[in-house]
């Protein structure tokens, strides 16, 4: 089994090399307008975002931005598969511009454009970042009138192209069930709030580069993968800088396409691709290992769990984990300029196992646990 993953160094307003129809999910996380760092890049694309600031009009500035990422989120919905979602995180802004204060709400502009274009607004993720912040307001003193709530939390927008996906053939329903999640983790990442990731780090990023990137950490865009697209599938990410969301497709089994129109990029995802084998694996392996300390304080406090899965003999909550499996990556090759390919085991291989029996519903046969040496 292999995946393939291409990068295109280009402006995402013309994705001339991605099919219409072709991609079954996006995630991306778009330059946030009203946000200082990112203010040369839209003026650099419309001088007329440079003339508002001039002028002193935030509102002219912030829908001049949204303007210029309104032509991505068309090639978004034209790339699509129909029953396909898009994943965007984008934070809201707060800036004083000629004086006035104010919030400019980056999610509901680009929510209402994408729901205007004909895509499905779903339930979104509120992402509430970590912070070491003593102070949890803005603004001077405890005198009402005085002080603005702070800014803590980003949004993840998901919306889905057409209807409902469906999975018609044996080969489709068989993907979908090897990609099962695990029942515990489908309670967490299936909530609203997200409170347990933290910012990207990116001390290996040249600070030239930096400057320019504001990268999600890889949890994020891997949990979106694993939750709104099946094995096989084709990810995108119309910006994707350091390549975050192309290493969550490659340690998910998923094919992906990035667009970057930043050519200093390169070097980065070079770099970092050279360790997505033992990374990906390690990251395998710690949902395996995470189920494991689950199976055993759940059956300590309400005994045998129903189901056993096929592929690591452990037992799970639900029926539809029965066939889950992780494909550890055997290699990983650079085949060409931006171009790489993924091969994966068939087997599970999961490393460092010792056999355990656990106890089972009175009646049914007792079964080997695999249990991960932590």
């Amino acid at each position: 089994m292999n995946t393939k993953h291409r990068v295109f160094f280009q402006n995402a307003k013309k994705m001339k090399a991605i099919k219409s129809g072709s991609i079954d999910l996006v995630v991306t996380s778009p330059p946030y307008p009203m946000i200082e760092m990112w203010d040369d890049i839209f003026k650099n694309r419309n001088p007329k975002v440079k003339t508002a600031f001039k002028e002193g009009n935030g509102n002219a500035v912030f829908e001049l931005m949204h303007q210029g990422l309104d032509a991505v989120w068309d090639e978004v919905v034209r790339v699509l598969k129909n029953g396909g979602f898009a994943c965007i995180n984008i934070g809201d802004a707060v800036r004083t511009i000629n004086g006035n204060f104010m919030l400019y709400p980056n999610h509901s502009r680009i929510l209402t454009f994408l729901h205007k274009k004909g895509l499905s607004p779903l339930p979104a993720i509120i992402w509430r970042k970590q912070t070491n912040a003593p102070n949890k307001f803005m603004g001077s003193g405890v005198l009402p009138a005085g002080a603005y709530v702070t800014l803590e939390h980003e949004y993840i927008l998901v919306l889905r192209k057409g209807g409902k996906r469906e999975f018609g053939t044996e080969k489709f329903r068989a993907a979908r069930q090897n990609s099962a999640l695990f029942w515990e983790e489908r309670n967490q990442w299936f909530s609203d709030v997200w409170m347990d990731l933290k910012g990207a780090r990116q001390n290996q990023v040249d600070k030239n580069v930096r400057k320019r990137s504001g990268a999600f950490p890889f949890e994020l865009s891997y949990r979106l993968i694993n939750m709104y697209s099946v094995k096989g599938d084709t990810v995108l990410d119309p910006f994707l800088g350091t390549g975050t969301t192309m290493f969550s497709a490659m340690a998910s089994c998923r094919n992906s396409a990035g667009i970057e129109i930043d050519k200093n990029f390169s070097e980065v995802i070079d770099a970092q691709f050279s360790s997505i084998v033992n990374f990906s694996n390690d990251h395998i392996n710690e949902r395996l290992r995470r189920h494991e300390a689950f199976v055993k304080e759940r059956i300590q406090t309400k005994g045998p769990l129903k189901h056993t899965n096929h592929n690591y003999g452990f037992p799970v909550i639900m029926n539809q984990e029965k066939n889950l499996m992780f494909n550890p990556l055997k290699s990983a090759e650079k085949t060409g300029a931006g171009r790489f390919e993924i091969g994966y085991s068939e087997d599970p291989e999961i490393k460092n196992i010792q056999q355990q029996e656990y106890p089972v519903e009175k009646g049914k046969k007792n079964y080997q646990q695999l249990e991960l040496k932590m």
